[in-house]
């Protein structure tokens, strides 16, 4: 077995004092773009036990009125992405026309999507149960011209 310079010492050590300076750093000033040297807030919270329960989801209203759901499966963009960009969308709601558009791609013979909405779905929770009540609540909708 072959032991280590000092060289090869003072490089281990230094590596090892610089990934903890980072993670300290992370953990006081970070935030969840620093993963992983900062929290994942995501695993480290837990909110309320009576706090209500938000579901994001994307809906459309097509020329005949009807509400279309706007999953993955009917646009090909994962709610993942459109509650991460929420906040984009709620300061520009013409962002929304994309979702209309990827709808239309995947659809072409469907009706067109006259309208589309982010709504969240707030389930009450009273003790760390749901109560079976819910509220929704529309964030941000875009109309297409008429």
């Amino acid at each position: 077995m072959e032991t280590l310079t000092t060289r090869g010492r003072t490089i281990r050590l230094g590596a090892t004092v610089l990934g903890l300076a980072l993670l300290l750093a992370g953990t006081v000033v970070g935030t969840d773009d620093d993963f992983p040297f900062g929290p994942f807030r995501m695993y480290s919270t837990s909110d309320p036990p009576d706090a209500p329960a938000p579901d994001t989801r994307v809906e459309g209203v097509d020329r005949t009125g009807a509400v279309v759901p706007l999953g993955q499966d009917a646009t090909g963009i994962r709610r993942a992405e459109i509650e991460g960009q929420q906040s984009r969308y709620v300061a520009d709601p013409d962002r929304l026309r994309r979702v209309a558009e990827a709808y239309a791609e995947r659809h072409p013979g469907a009706p067109t999507l006259v309208e589309v909405r982010i709504v969240i779905r707030w389930y009450d929770i009273q003790g760390s149960r749901p109560t079976g009540r819910w509220t929704d609540r529309t964030v941000v909708t875009w109309q297409a011209a008429r």
